[in-house]
């Protein structure tokens, strides 16, 4: 378990072979403490991740079974979604998760306001970042709800070509 030698690889279609054994490398450096799986600390082990202020939320997104931990099988899942093979509703859906924080499927001004805080830290005053956050939601929200959708988040996100930015190489 927790390893490449335990995934099967009907379970994901966007790597192959060669790719899931340089992924399962990959893993198994990072998991220190040889657990079988990846804790945000070992996460936050990665010189890349350090500085990224959205790690946590995209750990979250990775860890399905929500035990605080990601396993080989989650690892590849999550990592699945930023293959060159994965499709652009792959990719636009990720993006939505990393605001939907209750996975409700609905970005609410709360939920808005917290990821933003995260990415812009003490750049902006919260009356500043709430004012952008209720500026957004008011373009965007076209049903009126007072929260954005995943279909209002795709048709403004899908223009700005950030399926092409979600993407690395294995």
């Amino acid at each position: 378990m927790g390893n490449e030698a335990s995934y099967h690889p009907e379970m994901c279609n966007d790597f192959d072979h060669d790719e899931i054994k340089r992924l399962g490398k990959s893993f198994k450096k990072m998991d220190v403490d040889k657990s079988g799986s990846l804790s945000v600390e070992e996460f936050m082990s990665l010189p890349e991740l350090q500085q990224n202020p959205l790690v946590g939320r995209v750990i979250d997104i990775f860890d399905t079974d929500g035990n605080g931990e990601v396993d080989f099988l989650e690892f590849i899942k999550g990592t699945s979604q930023f293959s060159v093979k994965g499709d652009e509703e792959q990719k636009l859906r990720f993006a939505f998760r990393i605001y939907d924080i209750d996975n409700d499927g609905y970005i609410s001004n709360g939920e808005l306001f917290h990821v933003l805080k995260m990415m812009v830290g003490n750049n902006l005053m919260d009356w500043q970042l709430q004012q952008l956050v209720d500026k957004t939601i008011l373009v965007v929200d076209k049903d009126g709800d007072g929260r954005i959708s995943f279909k209002e988040f795709s048709d403004v996100v899908r223009n700005m070509n950030i399926h092409k930015k979600l993407v690395v190489s294995v």
